[in-house]
């Protein structure tokens, strides 16, 4: 695809694999240009490839989210190169899972760094070119660990919940700049990391679930693609939630 100044650009964190590959490959089919972002620059040139294979644009940005000094220069950077920064996507995130007794400050630190911190950076250097284009979509990739809990995830959970509070008071301080932002909080979803859990567990999962399936990185990517849209102005400060009906209250 040529370069179009009038195209959105999207910033997606952690989009070499899994969701966050579904989400950069759904937004490029979408007709955004994507900044593909992560620390691992081979997969992201196999994902550049594919998406401008089925005509998408996209451009690869090796960066480590848990760097903010890195991180903030990276969006800015796409800022002045682009002429425009109009959707935000902060996805990347770890995992330290221990018991609270036996977690210790370095693994709670780690994770709150780079899941939570990292985003709070890249918002903030986000924050400008978007009010000054008068339209922006911040999205934070949650969990629902963040929303009730999760043995084991004190650091994660506590990590995540703390984007539904820095994301509802950004859909506070920026709505009147054309500037949405809100959470997707996945529940159980198909990827790397619960592919080799053993099929008790996975079958425990399911039984949970309404729908009675796990959930794909690209039932992410279709709510992702609909709060980044134009047709989600009306649409901030909320917490969707795609787990299939696991945490129905």
């Amino acid at each position: 695809m040529t370069e179009n100044s009038d195209q959105r650009v999207a910033f997606v964190t952690g989009a070499s694999r899994g969701i966050g590959r579904a989400i950069s490959e759904r937004l490029a089919a979408d007709g955004r240009h994507v900044v593909l972002a992560s620390r691992s620059e081979a997969p992201l040139n196999d994902l550049k490839a594919t998406i401008e294979a089925n005509g998408g644009s996209a451009s690869v940005c090796v960066v480590d989210v848990g760097d903010g000094e890195s991180l903030a220069g990276a969006v800015e950077t796409v800022a002045k190169e682009r002429g425009r920064f109009d959707i935000l996507v902060n996805n990347a995130g770890i995992t330290r899972d221990n018991l609270i007794l036996r977690m210790d400050d370095e693994a709670f630190d780690e994770v709150i760094r780079v899941n939570l911190r990292s985003a709070f950076v890249a918002c903030r250097a986000a924050a400008r070119p978007m009010m000054k284009g008068k339209f922006g979509r911040v999205v934070n990739i949650a969990s629902t660990s963040g929303l009730v809990g999760n043995a084991g995830q004190a650091n994660y959970a506590a990590s995540k919940a703390g984007l539904v509070g820095l994301t509802r008071t950004l859909a506070r301080e920026l709505g009147s700049k054309g500037v949405t932002a809100n959470v997707v909080a996945p529940g159980f979803i198909e990827t790397d990391m619960t592919k080799d859990l053993p099929e008790a567990v996975l079958e425990g999962a399911k039984a949970t679930i309404s729908v009675k399936r796990l959930g794909r990185a690209e039932d992410i990517a279709a709510a992702v693609s609909y709060v980044t849209s134009d047709d989600a102005g009306f649409l901030t400060g909320q917490v969707i939630t795609v787990d299939g009906g696991m945490t129905m209250a």
